[in-house]
């Protein structure tokens, strides 16, 4: 039996990961799954309620925060948090304008200690026992001590700024992974699947590929398909962050997620549920928690051993000041102000909160980051290589240019040639016959050349559309009883943001360069058209990934973007790869760093501005805490600053690097998107 409930109390995803694995050892559990961006965990049991007992009871050790029940508690721990911290104001302050008896003044002293701080002392206990010291540890003793030396008023600040500092993180955070949670709301409840002429409200995973759904205005796009019917706008902006509604008519593709703003649409479904673009995405968004930044993982492996030396050191202080001093109390302040300083908060909450905005931010525009690792690698390339076919292109040809011979005409060739490319599912043959607006006829006698063309017999005449000699140029030749009639030129389209994506990237210092499979001239006239740096034909999947690793070699950060199973070599070799849209194909999405939503090459451009700005916003945080801290280290070790500097100098710079992290929310990519 499937059991889900709402869990609340994880601070990063990757705490989620952890807790997952170790919940899934527990005995008549099975499939057990928590989804951080939704606060949610589900699981399998034959008896779910003593299962969900087990699981609660153990979540519980690991994880003393977390919070597991049928409704979502967030709003009302919030609001709970924020009720003590009001009332433990309240008592502070009234301390400082009502004379009270002496034995009143430490009842009400303790009350307020107690209501600001009881989660915070109820934690490090909790963590204590466990063998686990942090910061919440360290703000326990300096109002523990504050208390001892007399200084109660700082030491009433000390715990109330850092709660008020606690409940500002975690609204932080809940802001950061909104942007990412919408994402889990573009999964329709039920989709309109057609069935004859009849109708029916059905689940999304009970839908099979190559079935008919219909999509009427206001509703979402259940599951990836083609249109065969309708047409209508339709909003993209939480799938790719286009601003603007897109047409879409019949022919056309259309992806899951996007909302149909007018008209009614009749979708053939090109994929399940568990391969549609929102289940990739969602994927791909619960998995990139796991790859952190260098940066992040060792901010994530001081922490660990940070408090313990800072409570040495606080101990050495305190040490020295006594035996300089020879008092006592004075060398205890000092040591807590040493401790409060010292609190690594700033730096525990600010560097993957400001990663976690990044990729939130990148989620928003429709560019989906593996992980803070690959978002911090965006911000180095300096090279970027493109696959022709599908990134710079699209990989539908048009016909460019039609010669005729023998006295016929453009229109005869092109028909002539459209009767025989009918029967064939080359690219080119699709282009060919879809420019020919006439009825086109049935040929006899139909017969396929491998790697040559078609050959078929129409009103009695034998007829040859396809290769028969050496072409530089992407064309078909067509032949009247083995006479050449007529030459159709073809070219891939070239992507409209393509040339602005180059000429970009060339503007921030980043040289790009195209590999085609196509011959050297041909890549030369679509490199020239796109403005690459330089344009590679004849490149096989092999040289592709050889050349890749060449630059490698000289030191050269390198981004690879492709979108084909061919491109899945390069993609993992590159410091970065991009894959082109989440349609591309399996191989690439898997071998790929980023993945681009829609076929967007600017996408590439915005990914590493974003990474760029966020890797700023990190490092400005990490330098601005580090100053601050080092000079109050300093000053109250001196004896010029007291503790309720301390305070400031520790709440106030972590509130600071906070709201510095939140930037990397609404980081702009104007001119990429």
């Amino acid at each position: 039996m499937k059991r889900k409930v709402n869990i609340t109390g994880l601070e990063c995803p990757n705490c989620a990961r952890n807790l997952e694995t170790k919940l899934n050892k527990i005995e008549g559990v099975k499939n057990l799954k928590i989804e951080f961006v939704k606060n949610t965990l589900t699981f399998e049991s034959d008896n779910p309620d003593q299962a969900l007992v087990k699981i609660t009871n153990m979540a519980k050790q690991i994880e003393p925060e977390v919070n597991i029940s049928g409704s979502n508690p967030q709003k009302k721990w919030i609001a709970v948090d924020l009720i003590t911290l009001a009332i433990g104001l309240a008592i502070g302050i009234s301390l400082f304008f009502i004379k009270v008896p002496t034995w009143a003044y430490y009842t009400l002293y303790a009350l307020s200690a107690l209501f600001l701080g009881c989660k915070t002392y109820l934690k490090a206990a909790k963590l204590l026992f466990k063998g686990i010291i942090n910061e919440n540890l360290l703000i326990t003793i300096s109002v523990i001590g504050a208390s001892f030396v007399s200084s109660h008023n700082e030491g009433l600040m000390v715990i109330a700024l850092y709660s008020i500092g606690k409940i500002f993180e975690g609204l932080a955070v809940d802001r950061s992974r909104k942007n990412i949670a919408l994402l889990a709301q573009m999964q329709p409840d039920y989709v309109n699947l057609l069935t004859g002429a009849a109708e029916q409200r059905v689940s999304p995973d009970k839908v099979e590929k190559g079935s008919l759904i219909v999509v009427r205005a206001g509703e979402k796009v259940g599951l990836d398909g083609t249109i065969v019917d309708g047409r209508a706008f339709v909003d993209n902006q939480s799938l790719t962050g286009e601003s603007l509604p897109v047409e879409k008519s019949k022919g056309e593709q259309i992806l899951s997620g996007g909302i149909v703003l007018d008209g009614v649409l009749v979708i053939k479904t090109s994929s399940v549920q568990a391969d549609s673009t929102i289940s990739k995405i969602m994927l791909l968004t619960q998995s990139a928690s796991e790859n952190k930044s260098k940066t992040e993982t060792f901010i994530s492996k001081i922490t660990r051993w940070y408090t313990l030396g800072i409570i040495i050191l606080s101990i050495l202080v305190w040490g020295i000041v006594w035996a300089v001093t020879k008092d006592f109390s004075m060398a205890i302040y000092r040591g807590l102000i040493f401790l409060v300083v010292s609190c690594p908060c700033a730096f525990a909450i600010s560097v993957p909160l400001s990663y976690f905005s990044g990729l939130g931010n990148a989620s928003k525009h429709g560019i989906l980051i593996k992980g803070s690792n690959f978002l911090d690698a965006c911000a180095n390339l300096n090279v970027v290589a493109f696959d022709k076919t599908g990134t710079l292109t699209t990989g539908k040809f048009t016909i460019q240019k039609i010669e005729t011979f023998d006295n016929r005409t453009q229109d005869e060739v092109l028909f002539l040639a459209a009767i025989g490319e009918k029967h064939s599912i080359h690219p080119l043959a699709k282009a060919i016959v879809l420019a020919c607006n006439k009825k086109i006829p049935k040929a006899t006698s139909v017969k396929e050349i491998a790697g040559s063309g078609v050959e078929y017999v129409y009103k009695n005449k034998t007829y040859f559309v396809g290769r028969r000699q050496k072409l530089e140029q992407t064309a078909v030749e067509i032949y009247e009883n083995n006479k050449k009639i007529g030459q159709i030129d073809l070219a891939d389209t070239i992507k409209p943001q393509s040339q602005q994506t180059c000429t970009q990237l060339r503007k921030i210092g980043i040289k790009s360069i195209m590999l085609s499979g196509d011959n050297q001239k041909i890549a030369s006239q679509v490199g020239e058209k796109v403005g690459v740096d330089q344009a590679f034909g004849n490149m096989l999947p092999q040289n592709k990934f050889d050349y890749i690793l060449s630059l490698k070699n000289q030191k050269q950060k390198v981004g690879y973007v492709g979108d084909g199973i061919n491109d899945a070599p390069s993609l993992t070799a590159a410091d970065v790869g991009f894959s082109m849209g989440i349609n591309g194909s399996p191989a690439s999405i898997e071998a790929s760093d980023v993945v681009i939503v829609d076929d967007d090459p600017k996408k590439i451009l915005s990914a590493i501005k974003i990474s760029k700005r966020t890797r700023k916003i990190v490092w400005e945080n990490i330098a601005a805490s580090l100053v601050v801290k080092v000079a109050f280290l300093v000053l109250g070790a001196v004896g010029v600053t007291g503790m309720l500097w301390a305070v400031f100098a520790d709440v106030g710079v972590t509130i600071l690097a906070i709201l510095n992290s939140m930037r990397a929310l609404s980081i702009r990519t104007r001119g990429d998107n």
